[in-house]
């Protein structure tokens, strides 16, 4: 059961930070370029920003409460303060927690009280980069010692911002493509901007992924045990994992070279209906997958690595 909680716990702060980091680099990046129509599809911002950061503060919570009783090894724990002050304080987990609940809750200050702007948007992806970063402490990132240690560190790190570039930017996308209707022209071609203005970023995201997995891979399952890796449960689940990030990648390679250019045809004949619902199914679909990817990360970082077997 506290098993589960804590799984539960990671994936909220996961969705949280990713998006918090990911969205307003989103807006940064694509809405400006994308004109008024953006604006008009996507009229409050600041709400996606919102529930990131309350989801990534939650989580915190519930991960402090998780980790205290699993710690202590009874639920009842889980509301002992001083068990709480103590894993809060003196573990490099409370730490990390304890970052991510601040970046949270100073992005849900400025996000009440300034306007959407540039100068907000790049305040709350700094707030969410740092949240997502902390990850690092709290994970099997944080192993090791030395230039290695400090190398699969750093690569843990990009791998965690590649991933919330990608999935914060989907979060953003979703809200984007639900607001789009058919008779705002306008709106749609400001989705269709939007979609062009992620596709470059996204291949630099995807090759991030790719080699820092693999850096990442090296260290947790390691030359020893690369052939049977697949035999443990950590290899298992990562394995599903990978075959969900293929799923994505497909999907990613259908919106940016067959469903884009698709949306940007059917606006020069004035019928963009069956283009911006194929689109908004793919998006969708993606959506989920990336979700599934967060729920099989959050069980991963439960299960101890080939290597520390």
């Amino acid at each position: 059961m506290i098993e589960l909680v804590v799984v539960l716990a990671r994936l909220v702060q996961y969705a949280g930070a990713a998006t918090l980091f990911g969205a307003p680099l989103f807006y940064l990046y694509a809405l400006p370029a994308a004109g008024p129509g953006a604006a008009r599809a996507m009229p409050d911002t600041r709400r996606l920003i919102v529930v990131a950061a309350l989801l990534t503060a939650m989580g915190c919570g519930l991960a402090l409460l998780a980790q205290t009783a699993m710690m202590s090894g009874a639920l009842a724990s889980a509301l002992d303060p001083r068990a709480l002050v103590m894993v809060a304080t003196d573990t490099q987990f409370g730490a990390s927690v304890l970052a991510r609940a601040a970046a949270s809750l100073i992005a849900l200050v400025l996000v009440a009280a300034l306007p959407p702007s540039t100068k907000l948007w790049r305040i709350a992806a700094a707030l969410g980069a740092l949240a997502l970063a902390s990850f690092a402490w709290s994970g099997h990132g944080a192993d090791g010692e030395g230039a290695a240690g400090l190398f699969k560190l750093l690569a843990d790190i990009v791998h965690l911002l590649a991933a919330g570039i990608w999935l914060g930017a989907l979060a953003a996308l979703v809200v984007l493509v639900l607001g789009a209707r058919q008779a705002e022209a306008a709106a749609i071609r400001a989705l269709h901007q939007a979609l062009e203005g992620f596709s470059g970023v996204g291949s630099l995201v995807v090759a991030a992924l790719v080699l820092t997995g693999l850096v990442n891979g090296w260290f947790l399952v390691g030359p020893d045990h690369a052939l049977t890796a697949i035999s443990t449960a950590w290899g298992a689940v990562l394995v599903a994992k990978l075959a969900v990030f293929a799923l994505m990648l497909s999907l990613a390679a259908l919106n940016r070279f067959v469903l884009t250019p698709r949306l940007e045809r059917s606006l020069a004949g004035l019928d963009p209906t069956s283009a911006l619902l194929a689109l908004r199914r793919s998006l969708l679909v993606e959506s989920a997958a990336g979700l599934s990817v967060l729920v099989l990360v959050s069980w991963l970082g439960t299960l101890a690595p080939p290597a520390a077997l």
